[in-house]
């Protein structure tokens, strides 16, 4: 069994998948810094009391070593966070910048418990696994310092795609476990979403028009609590997409069905209106980072070269080049 468990995780392919999951992260790190910046809040919320915050915080170590939670100290680590974050995106530095990036974002998002999210934390997590995944071997500046071209197909380590799999899984999978509110499960009228789209704290704008399609909300509360709950059979969904060749009827069906497919749609879905109709800060780009890792390498090229093939003017992409993603 320990001999399976190894073989299992001792895979080696291209790092297209963490290569997309680093890019996304970026975007997700800066976008979480750039809105504070934007808004003028980084006095507000992440300096003390005493320098013009409106309640005493500390700060991490990090934070302290630099002088404190003053407006100077965290205007910097912000717009270092930003920069850091660019450099993630485009591939520059390696792993070390994918250190100072989350070294960075805790730094922002810890500084005061009153200002975050559940979205900081899942942030975080990816940032640590990129931070394990050598993420910049193809897609990035490296890899084009490096080889002199964008993309580079060495095989690497491929298990932490899978730790990014089971993350993202294991994130949904308990989000839904914990709804347990009569107004969520079945049985409770699925009126959940259609009295969270009537809380200012959470509106976009008003929804009160949300009255005339009460059904819809039901059906939109519904969905989402199946498809958390049951995210489990997205991982097994995955792991029959990977293991097609073996017998077994279940495995036969849900590949037939394209399982693992629907539970992405949904997803795409799911966060799409999540954003349109409702201010859940970066949950949306945190969450979709870990997709990319749904999917190997030769998958993302089979995608490439089938979207290729359906843009007009376009050559169709040959085998290894994703340029069509």
């Amino acid at each position: 069994m320990w001999s399976r468990l190894v073989a299992f995780f001792d895979v080696k392919e291209p790092a297209t998948p963490l290569a997309l999951v680093r890019i996304i992260a970026g975007l997700a790190s800066f976008l979480t810094l750039q809105t504070v910046w934007r808004h003028d809040l980084i006095r507000l919320i992440w300096t003390s009391a005493d320098n013009g915050g409106y309640r005493p915080i500390k700060g991490d170590w990090f934070v302290q070593l630099l002088g404190g939670p003053t407006e100077t100290v965290m205007t910097g680590v912000v717009i270092a966070g930003m920069l850091s974050s660019l450099l993630l995106m485009v591939g520059l530095g390696g792993r070390l910048t994918a250190l100072v990036t989350l070294q960075l974002i805790l730094s922002t998002t810890d500084a005061n418990g009153h200002t975050g999210g559940s979205y900081d934390e899942v942030l975080s997590n990816v940032l640590w696994l990129v931070l394990l995944a050598p993420s910049t071997r193809t897609l990035s500046l490296d890899c084009r310092l490096r080889t002199g071209a964008w993309q580079d197909e060495t095989p690497v380590a491929g298990w932490v795609r899978f730790l990014l799999l089971w993350q993202l899984i294991l994130m949904y999978w308990t989000t839904g476990l914990q709804k347990v509110s009569a107004h969520w499960v079945p049985g409770g009228g699925f009126s959940a979403l259609y009295y969270i789209l009537q809380q200012p704290t959470w509106q976009r704008w008003d929804h009160g028009w949300t009255a005339y399609v009460y059904p819809l909300t039901q059906l939109g509360t519904a969905t989402s609590w199946f498809w958390e709950v049951s995210a489990p059979l997205w991982l097994l969904s995955w792991w029959y997409a990977r293991t097609a060749e073996r017998p077994g009827r279940l495995r036969h069906w849900f590949n037939r069905l394209h399982v693992r497919e629907i539970y992405l749609v949904l997803g795409l879905i799911f966060h799409f209106w999540l954003t349109l109709l409702m201010d859940v800060g970066p949950f949306a780009i945190c969450s979709l980072a870990m997709y990319p890792a749904l999917y190997s390498h030769s998958e993302w090229v089979r995608a490439g070269r089938w979207i290729g093939t359906k843009l007009p003017c376009r050559a169709t992409p040959t085998v290894g080049d994703i340029s069509g993603v």
